[in-house]
């Protein structure tokens, strides 16, 4: 049975992708695929898999046996390939906000789920997007959450930081390097959840569900709204309608050549440790998702209990 990580990142459409699958159930059934989103690991099944300051050698064995038994009771059912897509495998964008960095500690993350899943993981699909964007749509979704806002000397902190997506994939190739790792930029997959499964499997996914989004940014007026739901200052939002940006021009200006050095580092073979894929019949090139209001939140439906039961794969 092959195995496919989905780890993310945040911000690229992954929450759409998992409600794309969950709503195409049957064709993954038909075709023998199985899916594991976030209602399935988010429930115990990668417990003890990171530690923590009361972890034990004895839970991470437990954890391996945990995740070893179910992927064996998929395989015995009959799923030919298993996708499990989590972005919060690779962090989480609150602590990327405290930081002030991109996954500072993602190959000591991924190390230790390489271990969990004992060498088991054929591919490893990491979706990056333009740093400009990505921190933005970061900044609005924490602040949206309860995240405190970031000071002026912060944000210029994050746009002008060494780190980038090269740094990540870098990490991952080395915590994960008997995989293969594919890299998909979010502007050839934005609104397309199908593009994303053609690039994780090869294959055409079905239409429906294909213009799901969801989780879409929250505007100036939903953000000040919010602020101010909560006693703080909305003028701390600037403006009254459109999108946010908390990064001036020159600080934007940083982060898209950074991109555009790391998708140049990509298509120039990732120092052999990646793959990017582009071609996936996309639309024009360039594109990403305008901000928007949030229309539906993280629901995970009853479809996904049954990709997620062993006995279905």
């Amino acid at each position: 049975m092959k195995v496919t990580l989905h780890i993310g990142a945040h911000r690229t459409a992954t929450t759409s992708f998992q409600a794309y699958i969950r709503q195409n159930a049957d064709f993954m059934r038909a075709r023998r695929l199985g899916f594991w989103g976030p209602l399935r690991t988010r429930k115990g099944l990668f417990s003890g898999v990171l530690p923590s300051p009361t972890s034990t050698p004895q839970m991470a064995r437990r954890a391996r046996g945990r995740v070893l038994l179910h992927l064996n009771k998929a395989e015995q059912n009959g799923t030919k390939s298993l996708i499990i897509s989590d972005e919060n495998m690779i962090g989480t964008m609150r602590r990327n906000m405290r930081r002030l960095s991109l996954y500072h500690d993602v190959g000591e993350r991924m190390a230790r789920y390489a271990a969990g899943f004992d060498g088991r993981i054929d591919t490893v699909v990491l979706s990056i997007r333009s740093l400009n964007h990505y921190w933005t749509s970061a900044a609005a979704y924490c602040v949206a959450r309860g995240h405190a806002m970031l000071e002026p000397d912060q944000y210029v902190r994050i746009a002008f930081g060494a780190r980038t997506w090269r740094d990540v994939v870098t990490d991952v190739a080395c915590a994960v390097p008997s995989a293969r790792l594919v890299v998909v930029p979010f502007e050839r997959t934005a609104g397309r959840p199908d593009a994303m499964f053609r690039a994780m499997t090869g294959l055409h996914g079905p239409r429906a569900g294909a213009e799901t989004w969801l989780n879409r940014s929250p505007d100036v007026t939903q953000l000040r709204d919010i602020l101010a739901d909560r006693g703080e200052d909305p003028g701390m939002i600037p403006g009254t309608s459109g999108s946010w940006a908390p990064f001036d021009p020159a600080a934007s200006a940083a982060m898209r050549e950074a991109y555009l050095d790391d998708i140049h580092w990509l298509t120039a073979g990732a120092d052999g440790l990646a793959t990017l894929t582009e071609d996936l019949g996309q639309r024009g090139a360039g594109q990403t998702l305008p901000h928007g209001p949030l229309t539906r939140g993280h629901g995970y439906d009853q479809q996904e209990r049954r990709l997620a039961d062993p006995r279905g794969g």
